[in-house]
């Protein structure tokens, strides 16, 4: 770029500085990560607005540890300065001083040699990838450490607060809880394995969804219509947010934790959350905005995670290949606008461009869909 706009840039953008980090630690912004060098002290020209710090300390055998990452919201010229704390190999607990955070601002023409570029070239990715995020809704998801570790801390339950046979978990018996949860499947063999749990302050803080999926009382025939159409679920969940397009936001935060802080929590909340939106009738209609910016996002998010990710398609094992064509088959069948349907019939050609994925013959139910017959002869 020209020096010109490089020297805008530079005075406008916001600068992050971390002192003492050691030679061939893994180092990243948003999207790009690299190895730091003997001269590393940090990144300059960061544009104004929501980006994720990470890094993972790498031992003297080339051994490296678990990610850990961090949101922060740059404001325009803003200085933001870190310590590494060799003992720990994590960033420091301890505030840096104002009066050090003065005297680096002061001195910042000569730390620039020191300073990496933002990289530019990812800036428009992650944009797509981050427009709902907002300071409050990372705020209210992040742990309260502010810290997202690929790999949580965990400790022993103590012997009171295990779940037993009998004892109510928030009002729910463990197995009930176990059978009424979406997306999970209970295993036996997991009541043998030890009962642990996230340290204090290391989990992220992600919403949770109802227990049913149904509203108490309901009859058998609302029963079957609730679990056909999870609209109930959805519009319960949406009373976690002020703003209900907040959902988008929360779908974002999870995929970025997942795909650049590695968390795998974060991943299993992400397919729940694609699982929801993509399992709903009514709510396509009745919540327009929301699916149109989902369908948006979706096509960011397909287009960066990791194939292995996206499961066996010819097993028929991909979530999101399923999941897609109860959507688009629900969004077919209903009497949503037509620039909506146009929209998503692109994400869907697109989808079968490049991953060869089959979405012909929507109108016909999927097999494990299909009623069971049961043979009362017998």
């Amino acid at each position: 770029m020209d020096q010109d706009t490089a020297k805008r840039l530079f005075a406008d953008g916001g600068t992050f500085v971390m002192l003492g980090v050691p030679e061939g630690t893994e180092f990243g912004i948003d999207m790009k990560s690299w190895n730091t060098g003997e001269r590393f002290r940090g990144i300059k020209m960061i544009p104004p607005g929501i980006h994720y710090i990470f890094y993972s300390a790498v031992g003297s055998y080339g051994e490296i540890s678990p990610r850990v990452g961090f949101f922060h919201n740059f404001r325009k010229s803003e200085l933001l300065v870190k310590k590494w704390d060799k003992e720990k190999e994590d960033i420091s607990s301890e505030e840096v001083s104002e009066s050090e955070v003065l005297q680096l601002r002061d001195n910042i023409l000569a730390l620039d040699k020191f300073l990496g570029p933002y990289p530019f070239d990812i800036s428009e990715k992650w944009n797509n990838l981050s427009t709902h995020l907002t300071e409050t809704l990372i705020k209210n998801l992040s742990s309260s450490s502010g810290y997202v570790r690929s790999a949580l801390e965990l400790m022993s339950c103590k012997d009171e607060d295990r779940p037993r046979a009998g004892k109510t978990v928030d009002g729910v018996a463990p197995q009930a809880t176990r059978k009424l949860r979406p997306s999970f499947s209970y295993n036996p063999e997991n009541d043998l394995l030890p009962d642990l749990k996230a340290i204090e302050g290391t989990a992220l803080r992600l919403n949770t969804f109802p227990e049913r999926n149904y509203p108490e009382g309901s009859t058998a025939a609302e029963i079957t219509k609730h679990h056909l159409d999870n609209t109930y679920v959805l519009e319960v969940f949406l009373k976690n947010y002020t703003n209900p397009i907040d959902i988008i936001g929360e779908l974002e935060f999870a995929y970025i934790c997942f795909l650049v802080g590695h968390s795998l929590e974060a991943f299993e909340h992400w397919k729940k959350l694609v699982v929801l939106l993509c399992s709903c009738e009514t709510a396509i209609k009745k919540y327009r905005a929301i699916y149109d910016d989902f369908i948006t996002l979706l096509e960011e998010q397909v287009r960066e995670i990791p194939e292995e990710f996206l499961a066996d398609i010819v097993a028929n094992n991909n979530f999101v290949y399923v999941k897609l064509r109860n959507l688009f088959r629900a969004v077919m069948e209903s009497s949503v606008d037509g620039i909506l349907k146009t929209k998503i019939e692109r994400f869907r050609d697109q989808l079968t461009e490049a991953y060869l994925w089959d979405f012909t013959h929507l109108d016909e139910e999927d097999e494990e869909d299909l009623p069971v017959v049961v043979d009362m002869s017998a």
